[in-house]
């Protein structure tokens, strides 16, 4: 195969040098009248011009607490209006918003309270088994900056909110006047395998313009309804949703507050969405429902699938049976903000399965060498590297690091393996880490979850590299079977590998599980199962 493993998304259409909120401006006065955000479980709705007064209350009452430009707002919630609210908010005074996971405990929030020297948090009551305000109670010693709590739902939101009386909107304009698109405006901490996560800085020009190419790589307008079970706090919530929506004049539907298979059928039912947004998983659990074929999802057209590969059975249902014919597969990372290969709306079945897309317009994309960093030719396996506006800022006060993922040239090294194939299209053959050496062989994981997911037993799969003495590592399949009471065994994987895979690949250990560990952003943590299974 004949070229070099590079390519660069050409456009006519220039990029947005806008701020975020200069965009929702601009969103507020093309259609105020048009639905901006539904929230289904509260029945509460915005139109943009009403949006637009919530955001402008939400930023006054910061300002009235003494947030200035440049100061960190932690939101440390579940999705929710007020979660939205607070991220245009934060941006219309130039403040950088801090997305704290959910489901952090003391030690994880208190090292992100103080990393990011967070002077405001903003968070839910409870989630799940966790009391926030105990939770925040216990560390509050130990994060000096910290001077504010706010809860949603509390009087304190409340007296958030009233607080915007006393601070003029000629004020807020005026430091709106003053922002840069450049500016930092977002702080995103990356799920850390190893350690504790690093906080990825992402400026205005990085998160509005990702969302905005999302957004119209898919079509979208103002006549667009988006349903978002994905959580806000990672960028596909945040950035390919609630960005990619309003910088097209589309509305967001919250459909819960955390992802619920029926919840989020119900409100694409409900709010006659024309775009659903989930990882593999999500749509697994969605087309498992066992009275799915009840709810009308005849108003879906597009969506996108991303987090991680997409079975092609899956695919295909997910086209016939939820009606999401132009669906879109994104890659991308924190990093960058976080899109730069996406299939296009016409793609057909193979690439949507096989590939993660093309590049992005005004987005560069390489192939190189992981030791030489020499661009490796067409059809050939290296590291992934992506250059263009979408690259962070960096690492939150943490050069070193930066330096070891951003390189001279502005490339980021993602650390996972590719390869460009001859039209452009990429496709992802596992992480630089994941890759799974038996007695000198390479063998990568995701080649043997497609064909695993062929087995008519399994519903999901993920297959490690667990230590070995005489070959260095074995292969594991971790499974999820499609019944509980009838799990595939080692024999059926091996028959039904037999004479269709090498040898060195069959699995030679079975797990079977009821679900698998994750990121935060929907990844499955492949180093877990390792550490998990290791010892046999």
């Amino acid at each position: 195969m004949t070229g070099l493993s590079y390519t660069h998304g050409t456009d006519g259409t220039p990029l947005l040098g806008d701020t975020v909120g200069a965009n929702l401006d601009r969103g507020i006065a093309a259609h105020p009248g048009r639905e901006a955000l539904v929230d289904v479980p509260s029945g509460r709705r915005w139109t943009y011009a009403e949006f637009g007064a919530a955001v402008d209350e939400v930023a006054r009452g910061l300002l009235a607490t003494g947030v200035t430009t440049g100061d960190r707002v932690g939101i440390w919630a579940v999705n929710c209006p007020e979660w939205v609210l607070v991220q245009y908010a934060t941006a219309r005074i130039g403040a950088i918003m801090v997305n704290i996971n959910p489901a952090y405990r003391a030690h994880e929030l208190e090292y992100v309270l103080k990393q990011a020297g967070i002077s405001v948090l903003i968070a839910s009551l409870a989630h799940k088994s966790s009391d926030y305000r105990a939770l925040v109670d216990q560390v509050r010693g130990g994060c000096p900056e910290l001077r504010e709590t706010v809860y949603i739902g509390d009087p304190s939101w409340d007296a958030l909110t009233a607080g915007a009386a006393s601070v003029p909107r000629g004020q807020l304009d005026a430091i709106a006047a003053g922002l840069s698109c450049d500016d930092p405006v977002n702080i995103q901490y990356t799920s850390g395998t190893t350690g504790f996560p690093k906080g990825a800085t992402l400026s205005h020009h990085n998160i509005l313009n990702n969302g905005y190419w999302v957004g119209r790589t898919i079509g979208y307008t103002e006549q667009d309804r988006v349903c978002l079970p994905v959580p806000f706090y990672h960028c596909f919530g945040m950035v390919m949703g609630n960005l990619g929506a309003t910088s097209h004049g589309a509305c967001i539907v919250i459909p819960a507050a955390s992802f619920e298979p029926k919840a989020t059928l119900q409100a694409v039912q409900q709010e006659r969405c024309t775009s659903l947004y989930g990882v593999p998983t999500m749509f697994i659990a969605e087309l498992n429902l066992p009275d799915f074929a009840a709810y009308d999802l005849t108003s879906l057209r597009t969506g996108i699938m991303a987090g991680s590969p997409c079975p092609v059975e899956v695919m295909k249902r997910v086209v016939a049976e939820m009606h999401m014919e132009e669906v879109s597969i994104c890659y991308g990372m924190t990093e960058t903000s976080p899109v730069s290969l996406q299939t296009r709306m016409d793609d057909d079945l193979e690439h949507r399965t096989g590939t993660v897309g093309r590049v992005l317009p005004h987005i560069e994309v390489k192939v190189v060498d992981p030791a030489s960093g020499v661009t490796r030719p067409r059809g050939t396996a290296g590291e992934l590297c992506t250059r263009g506006y979408s690259v962070m800022l960096g690492y939150w006060n943490e050069p070193q690091k930066t330096a070891e993922a951003v390189d001279a040239g502005r490339w980021m090294h993602t650390g996972d393996l590719a390869v460009m194939r001859g039209d452009g299209y990429v496709e992802i053959v596992g992480r630089i880490k994941d890759m799974i050496i038996r007695g000198g062989e390479n063998i990568y994981p995701r080649e043997i979850e497609e064909f695993l997911y062929g087995h008519p037993k399994i519903a999901d799969v993920q297959v490690v590299g667990v230590p070995h003495e005489r070959y260095g590592e074995e292969v594991l399949a971790c499974v999820i079977p499609r019944d509980p009471a009838d799990p595939p065994t080692m024999a059926d994987l091996r028959s039904f590998c037999q004479e269709q895979v090498a040898h060195y690949k069959i699995p030679s250990r079975l797990q079977i599980l009821d679900s698998f560990p994750m990121t935060v952003s929907g990844k499955v943590r492949k180093i877990e199962l390792r550490q998990r299974y290791a010892g046999g």
